[in-house]
């Protein structure tokens, strides 16, 4: 997530920065690596857990992935982005690390920062709970 908005600012990839196809691909990898860590922590925490429950799971996960992408996609205002000039790839260089603006945070990065944020929390939770009760003997 993080390397995903970091290739976004143009300050530091300049002519590199990521286009629309490739944060769709990036994104879709990003949905499916969380979908694949919650069926992880599901099957550690319910280890009795179906093939057809873990399918599940994936579909809501993908359906809610593609709703997310969805309500992204309608919020996102485009801005209005230099035409990329080809001619400097070759010879491009990030300012100093001293020269770069602070990072900029859009209210839908903040919002998928604390989702992320919150997954994570319970995932660690989740896991901590099932190793105490396998240390009590449950």
């Amino acid at each position: 997530m993080f390397l995903l908005l970091l290739c976004n600012d143009g300050d530091v990839l300049g002519p590199w920065v990521n286009g629309r196809w490739t944060n769709l691909f990036t994104g879709s990898v990003i949905a499916v690596l969380v979908m694949l860590s919650i069926v992880l922590t599901a099957s550690v925490l319910y280890p009795s857990i179906t093939g057809e429950q873990i399918l599940w799971v994936l579909g809501g996960g993908t359906a809610l992935a593609l709703a997310a992408a969805g309500v992204t996609l309608a919020l996102h205002r485009p801005q209005a982005q230099p035409a990329l000039n080809r001619a400097l790839w070759p010879t491009w260089r990030m300012r100093p690390l001293t020269q770069l603006a602070p990072a900029r945070l859009t209210p839908a990065t903040r919002t998928w920062m604390i989702v992320l944020r919150g997954y994570l929390l319970l995932a660690v939770a989740l896991v901590v709970v099932r190793v105490v009760q396998l240390a009590l003997g449950g």
